[in-house]
Parts: structure tokens; sequence; C-alpha cells
């Protein structure tokens, strides 16, 4: 019989995305202080732990998602200011996005790992951003931006994982989610 599965996380992106690989499953918010955890992958253990502890029997999955920017991480800006500005220290320059992921299974077994997928932004202007921001009001966005959203303006290149940039590496999720077996 196959166990329920549960995405610990209240992002609609992160929902989508299990879509394709779960027809079924529930999503149940962890509600958890991230700041007592440090890193991708704690974090995203932290809020599995939260939510099997209530679930026990079921396949629980915990993600969380940065951007690095010269060793700095970018979390969500507090304000549209803030975002602008993240986006313009981005412009024309490499940024790491890097997703920690933790699996839960029934009975305990626990698989954590990271995807970082290196995105290249063109140069572009104030202008821009502000239009981007003032469109798109990324403020639940590390890094104050959706990948999904942009267009030729702002993305010259990717390596990695388009899906983890978006917020879940659907790709590495699937092998992990084979793992139960």
């Amino acid at each position: 019989m196959r166990n329920k599965i549960i995405l610990a996380s209240a992002s609609p992106r992160r929902k989508e995305l299990l879509q394709r690989i779960s027809a079924s499953f529930e999503v149940v918010v962890s509600g958890v202080d991230e700041s007592k955890a440090e890193g991708v992958k704690e974090i995203a253990l932290l809020k599995a732990r939260a939510v099997a502890s209530k679930h026990p029997d079921a396949v629980v999955i915990g993600a969380d998602t940065i951007v690095e920017l010269d060793g700095r991480i970018l979390g969500k800006p507090k304000d549209k200011a803030q975002a602008v500005l993240m986006l313009m220290s981005l412009s024309g320059r490499e940024n790491f996005v890097t997703t920690g992921l933790a699996v839960i299974f029934p009975g305990g077994r626990t698989i954590t790992d990271t995807v970082t997928t290196v995105v290249k932004m063109k140069k572009y202007s104030l202008k821009e951003a502000q239009r981007y921001v003032d469109d798109f009001l990324p403020l639940d966005k590390a890094g104050a931006y959706g990948i999904q959203e942009m267009d030729e303006v702002f993305i010259d290149s990717i390596r990695g994982d388009y899906d983890n940039v978006v917020g879940l590496p659907v790709k590495r999720l699937s092998e992990i989610l084979s793992m139960s077996a």
C-alpha cells in the first residue's frame, strides 16, 4: 500500500511542482520558526519533522530555498524598495539558488539533500527592475525574483535544475521518493 504524501510548505509553486510527480498529496504548513535553524537543509528538516510528528504514517516533504550572491544570502525582501535593491545587485551577475530537501518516511527514516542551480542574470535597468517588482510583487520570494515570471529581459542562462529555482527540485525529489521501497 502506498503511503500518504504530505508537503510541509505553504508555497503554491512547490505545490504545483509536486503535482508533476504525485497525483495525490496533502499540504500541511509546518508553522515552524525558521530562525531556529541554519541552512536550507536544516530548515527543510525542521519543517518536515514538525509535520511528521503529527502524521507519522505519511511521507513528509520539507523544502527551503535561498538565493546566494557573493557568499551573501538574499532572503525574502521586506518591501518593494528592498526588492528593487536585491534585483539591482543581481543585474549582470551569477547567483546560486539552493534548495534543501528533507523527506521523512513512516518509521522515521529520513533523507536530506541540497540542489544548487546557477542563474546568470542579464544586465538590466533600474526601471526594468522597478517594473518587475510592481508587476509581480516578489516579496514572498528569496532574492526578490521568481524565475517563472521572468523573461528574456532578465535571464541570461541557467546551469542546473530549473525547477529548483522555482522552489522544488522535482527530479531529485522523485529519486528520493523512489527510495521508499
